[in-house]
């Protein structure tokens, strides 16, 4: 069907995750039951009767949909990735000749405000590292997880992913795959490349996996989570703290200390700058906050 085969090209041409995947498609569905007006079908019979219903579809049926989105309580966010999921299904259509244009082509998309992100201060964020132990190899492998998180800014899925093969421990540098399977290197400190040399001399079982789980496989995003919740509450931060916090932090801490924004950019694999700058908003309240208090004047 129509939607499915989409969802294919994407995952073919794109390179999108199984998760991004199911979010279009689930974004595209529900457009279609809200464009047939909710009429009773399973997703097969709701694609064949999209299709018949092709010449009713035009920039109007769209901002409808989106109207709808808004009066049903949905964030300016979520309304603005539905849009850019009926966009993508859209110039699909066009390109297999079942469209003539795009109808969402020219439809805008929502304004977003940009969410500062929240980060530990190198205080906490040592306090933290600090406080994992190495008694065990478990504890060894969460110090050289941690490590490599904030001396490298990874996404908890490219740690997750990451390969014994995919360091070199000689240049320090990082091989990391990133979203849509794009490769980037990444350089690494000495710190954590010595948890991570101590933690594999601990193990029984080498794998290519870098971190494992009790059954000596591949850790997942959720254990990884899971892992960083109790080492927080351990070590009594009494802060909410994730992964990605980590990533903030790192991005964060090092445009504070100088670092080039697009060096930044590349070491994080943001394809746009302006992902980027969002740091610098980070560091100007923080900057702004220290000069109202200093200035005399102020």
């Amino acid at each position: 069907m129509v939607l499915d085969t989409f969802i294919d090209t994407l995952m073919a041409e794109k390179g999108y995750s199984v998760h991004t995947c199911r979010a279009y498609r689930a974004d595209v569905l529900y457009f279609i039951q809200f464009f047939l007006e909710d009429q009773k079908a399973d997703d097969t019979q709701y694609q064949e009767l999209f299709l018949s219903h092709l010449n009713r579809l035009d920039k109007d049926a769209v901002r409808s949909f989106l109207a709808h989105l808004v009066r049903s309580g949905k964030s300016k966010r979520t309304v603005s990735r539905k849009l850019s999921s009926l966009k993508a299904f859209f110039e699909y259509l066009v390109k297999s000749g079942q469209l003539k244009i795009n109808p969402a082509d020219t439809v805008p998309f929502p304004k977003l405000e940009k969410n500062i992100p929240k980060f530990l201060t190198i205080d906490d964020l040592f306090q933290l590292l600090d406080s994992i132990k190495t008694e065990t190899w478990f504890d060894k492998r969460n110090l050289a997880m941690f490590e490599t998180f904030y001396s490298t800014g990874m996404r908890v899925s490219e740690m997750e992913g990451l390969n014994i093969q995919d360091i070199d421990f000689k240049s320090q540098m990082i091989r990391v795959f990133g979203k849509g399977s794009k490769e980037r290197v990444v350089p690494v400190g000495k710190r954590a490349l010595k948890a991570i040399t101590d933690y594999r001399a601990s193990l029984k079982e080498k794998g290519a996996p870098v971190f494992v789980n009790k059954n000596f496989t591949r850790l997942s995003s959720r254990s990884i989570r899971r892992i960083l919740d109790k080492i927080v509450r351990d070590c009594q931060l009494n802060l909410p703290v994730s992964p990605h916090m980590l990533r903030h932090s790192f991005a964060t801490h090092m445009l504070d200390s100088g670092a080039d924004l697009r060096g930044i950019q590349e070491i994080l694999g943001h394809v746009s700058l302006s992902t980027t700058q969002v740091y610098t908003h980070v560091s100007m309240d923080r900057l702004m906050q220290v000069y109202d208090k200093a200035h005399p004047r102020s």
